[in-house]
């Protein structure tokens, strides 16, 4: 009986010492003892191997810009449910998060040189006037770039007029844009071609 004692002492100590090796190593400092534990039990076609996350760039584009070039990207409006967005060297221009989109028209004009946002507007296509659009690209400087991304209806209310300064702007879609158009278009005051930065989906 006095054996017995000692003995569960012995069995204590041992216990806890090869628990303290375990843990010691299973937590050891490279890695959680979690994550380990799954590493000992999982079989080597479970293994979970992290792959490397794919590099954003500027404005969330998939590679970089050339050198002494602007990065930007235009998004638009899905049906009349999710804004359109402006972006133009990683900084936010428009989008439904700044509250400065709307139905229509949504348009940046952006300084050429230094690529310096000028002004920002949206104009409502269906039921607001074509001649607030008119006055706000009549007067464009030479230089000046245009961003424009459209938001359920961008045709409704365009007139001759209208389409042809975007056509001189450099858009080809611009006469042919209808009710419901979802339209991207990225042009300038004095190109002598048409922008490769436009697209149209009917």
């Amino acid at each position: 009986m006095r054996v017995a004692g000692p003995l569960r002492i012995v069995v204590l100590i041992f216990t806890a010492g090869l628990t303290w090796i375990m843990g010691s190593i299973l937590l050891g400092t490279h890695g959680s003892g979690f994550s380990r534990l799954q590493q000992l039990f999982s079989s080597p076609e479970n293994a979970v191997t992290t792959e490397p996350r794919a590099r954003k760039y500027k404005c969330g584009l998939p590679q970089p810009c050339p050198e002494q070039h602007l990065a930007f990207r235009v998004v638009s409006g899905a049906a009349n449910v999710i804004g359109p967005k402006i972006c133009l060297e990683d900084k936010m221009l428009m989008s439904s998060v700044k509250d400065n989109v709307g139905r229509g028209l949504n348009i940046a004009l952006v300084n050429g040189v230094n690529g310096e946002l000028l002004e920002a507007r949206s104009f409502d296509m269906w039921a607001g006037d074509v001649n607030d659009l008119l006055k706000f690209i009549r007067p464009l400087h030479e230089g000046t770039l245009v961003f424009v991304a459209s938001y359920d209806d961008p045709a409704t209310k365009m007139n001759d007029e209208t389409r042809k300064i975007f056509s001189e702007l450099g858009s080809t879609n611009a006469k042919e844009l209808a009710f419901r158009d979802s339209w991207v278009f990225v042009g300038a005051k004095g190109v002598q071609d048409k922008s490769p930065f436009e697209q149209n989906e009917k």
